[in-house]
């Protein structure tokens, strides 16, 4: 048994009866093959309920500071993430992005599925803001198709994305798969790639109902 089909057998079952998990258009997933998820991001656990509610191992990038805590919280913080599918990567810096991109790239080039929140960060208030165009230039250089999808409610859970989550339930959405093929050799076409992206980002807002912010997640914290 891999160490993802163990955490699964052994806390999905908490998971799930702590956060109850209403799960539609899951079979919008392909069953094989290389495939991008791509969702709103409101708060930590997000990362946590969704290798919880999907048939196949999602393998996304995350803080590298997950993985290198010290003492047994430390060791038990890296096994879980890694376990799960997370990939850590320094993401500061000039070369975070390009790391995280290529990261995405090969993961998908392996045919696995690659989970990405085009936000770039967790919505500060709620609302859903303007995706950044890796997504874009993920699934033009790879082909693999785009599934939407929407967390709803794991805020109300885990406000901030701080302390313990308490106890309730969430809606994981999946929308149809989107391919596009017809923008291929194109991934460096910046009005494409915008295009691209603003249309994932339109279908996650239409399986959300979240209210659209065209500013980038960090500006609005930053102001």
């Amino acid at each position: 048994m891999s160490r993802f089909a163990l955490i699964k057998a052994v806390l999905g079952p908490i998971m799930r009866l702590m956060f109850r998990p209403q799960v539609e258009g899951v079979d919008n997933i392909p069953g094989d093959g290389p495939v991008i998820l791509a969702g709103n991001h409101l708060t930590f656990i997000d990362s946590i309920v969704l290798p919880v509610v999907t048939k196949r191992q999602v393998f996304f990038i995350g803080k590298d500071e997950y993985v290198t805590g010290k003492g047994l919280k430390g060791r038990l913080m890296a096994w879980f993430f890694t376990g799960v599918g997370m990939i850590p990567v320094d993401r500061d810096g000039a070369s975070g992005g390009v790391a995280a991109l290529m990261t995405g790239r090969r993961i998908l080039e392996e045919g696995k599925i690659f989970g990405i929140y085009p936000e770039g960060t967790r919505s500060p208030d709620g609302r859903l803001y303007r995706g950044r165009t890796g997504i874009a230039r993920l699934t033009l250089m790879t082909g693999a198709p785009v599934v939407p999808f929407a967390m709803i409610g794991t805020d109300k859970l885990q406000p901030g994305g701080r302390g313990i989550p308490r106890p309730g339930r969430v809606t994981v959405r999946f929308g149809e798969p989107m391919e596009f093929s017809r923008y291929e050799g194109m991934d460096r076409d910046r009005y494409v790639l915008r295009a691209v992206t603003d249309s994932v980002m339109a279908e996650v807002m239409r399986l959300s109902g979240q209210e659209y912010v065209d500013m980038y997640a960090t500006k609005a914290k930053a102001a």
